[in-house]
């Protein structure tokens, strides 16, 4: 394993840490009840297609603006169980990026450019060759910003199709990793910690995997 790929696993097993350790501080202070309660029961849960509305509305608009999309699964999966709150959390989470992409190309191209003008010919050298491909690569690592990642793509050449496709896609093994996390299944909470981490260590592998396999396909064609 290179330091890149040891650093990758370090952050994201970090990020990892972090909501593994919110969830058990609220079971220990009864206050994972009272969140369900006061807010997702009144809200979400129960609520049908209005519930279900508002959550990928509010999902969509707040990792538009830069929420963390792990956040967003987390909470997906605490409103909807694991297999509920993965397709509420993807979906969400690719409204939000088609949101901010969005803007950056029709809206604030000359703010994104200002302020981010170094990234833009890194992204668009990347993304340019195979966009869905690199794209989904992107989003298998569990490193970057997703929101820099979303403005700086759409202030580039790349298509807006693969890379929302490609986004939505790639954003699946994490959703459902989160959702998982921050579901009410009856499983023991270990198992489901467990489980967490070997699917995000599969799911991190694959995207050196295939990143691999491109940039030696890119070296071998001359690129």
């Amino acid at each position: 394993m290179d330091r890149k790929q040891a650093r990758t696993y370090l952050k994201g097993s970090i990020m990892l840490a972090t909501l593994v350790g919110v969830g058990l501080a609220l079971r220990m202070a009864g206050l994972d009840e009272a969140l369900n309660e006061r807010w997702i029961d009144a809200h979400i849960r129960g609520q049908g297609l209005a519930g279900w509305a508002l959550f990928i509305g509010m999902a969509g608009l707040f990792t538009g603006i830069g929420l963390p999309r792990q956040i967003i699964s987390f909470l997906a999966g605490y409103a909807y169980g694991f297999i509920g709150g993965t397709l509420a959390g993807t979906i969400g989470t690719a409204l939000g990026c088609a949101l901010a992409f969005c803007f950056a190309r029709f809206l604030g191209r000359r703010t994104v450019t200002e302020r981010f003008g170094g990234k833009i010919g890194k992204v668009d050298k990347f993304l340019r060759n195979n966009p869905f491909s690199m794209t989904l690569i992107i989003r298998f690592m569990p490193v970057g910003s997703n929101i820099l990642t979303n403005l700086v793509a759409g202030v580039s050449s790349v298509g807006a199709l693969p890379f929302l496709a490609g986004s939505t896609i790639g954003f699946i093994p994490q959703t459902l990793i989160f959702a998982l996390l921050g579901s009410g299944f009856k499983v023991d909470f270990a198992w489901r910690v467990t489980l967490a981490v070997i699917l995000f260590g599969i799911s991190t592998w694959w995207g050196f995997v295939l990143y691999r396999k491109k940039r030696a396909g890119s070296v071998i064609n001359g690129d």
